[in-house]
């Protein structure tokens, strides 16, 4: 297990990393890749059982499915970071003919991505049949999956919600990033999600509610517990409350910077903010 003080230096770097990426292009989506740092760092770097090389089949190891696919800034950087590609691949981001296109997408073979994610509401259907996928082959691997809050008003989610739990995939962790924002202001005032948990548990979920998302020792701490509650029955979901933005003080609290890139000064101030600690690319 890593010392807490070395993901916080990871999580720095992400954020580092995001804003850069997005700032270099003037395009992408900081707010909720910022909010999700902490999440994304102990996934990778403390939960997740994982080969020492990349397949697409991702037999005999745990598996990740990123389904708001407009946060793929902190996703790129985590597994750059991890090492499923060079970190200076980074600079890419976003530029045409690039495998870090701004949404995820597989034609590019990205170690890494199993899934093109940009359009939203699809990867709880996808979470769910890579599950069933693992009981099939016998696989005792979990999958992991991260869902935006305003995501969930679409309605295939809840198809595949009700599946999960009528069939009892209980090797299925879902995480749904709980901001409260989403590109046209709060979701409660684009359309109210009311109590997301108690959805959740009325379709047969077993329901965790994380309510500080970007404390990386809750997280761990959550993410393990779920953990500890699959394979009994019931898939597993996670609220996860966290601050888009988070790290960044000019972009919390608001989703003015849900799809919006910092200018030259932003980009200075927030780099001061998380001064550089495992080398940018």
């Amino acid at each position: 297990m890593s010392a807490p003080q070395d993901l916080e230096k990871i999580i720095i770097q992400v954020r580092r990393d995001i804003v850069r990426m997005v700032h270099k292009v003037n395009s992408g989506h900081p707010g909720g890749s910022l909010g999700c740092t902490e999440f994304f760092v102990a996934l990778y770097f403390e939960l997740m059982d994982l080969k020492s090389s990349f397949s697409m089949d991702g037999i005999g190891e745990d598996l990740f499915f990123l389904s708001n696919g407009h946060i793929s800034p902190v996703y790129y950087s985590v597994l750059a970071r991890k090492g499923f590609f060079p970190i200076e691949e980074l600079n890419t981001f976003r530029l045409l003919n690039s495998r870090l296109q701004g949404h995820p997408t597989t034609h590019e073979g990205l170690p890494g991505v199993r899934i093109a994610s940009g359009s939203l509401g699809q990867g709880m259907s996808v979470a769910v049949g890579a599950a069933l996928a693992k009981k099939l082959n016998k696989d005792e691997h979990l999958i992991y999956s991260l869902h935006g809050d305003g995501e969930l008003q679409e309605g295939q989610n809840w198809e595949a919600i009700m599946y999960a739990g009528s069939k009892k995939v209980d090797n299925l962790i879902a995480t749904i990033d709980r901001n409260g924002q989403q590109i046209d202001g709060a979701t409660e005032d684009v359309l109210s999600l009311g109590d997301v948990g108690a959805k959740f548990k009325a379709f047969d979920w077993d329901v965790i509610e994380l309510k500080e998302g970007n404390d990386i020792s809750a997280v761990i701490k959550t993410l393990k517990e779920a953990k500890s509650r699959t394979g009994k029955g019931k898939p597993v979901c996670v609220i996860m409350h966290t601050v888009m933005g988070n790290g960044v003080d000019f972009m919390m609290h608001t989703h003015a910077w849900h799809g919006k890139a910092p200018n030259d000064e932003q980009l200075q101030t927030a780099l001061d903010q998380n001064p550089e600690t495992l080398g940018d690319y």
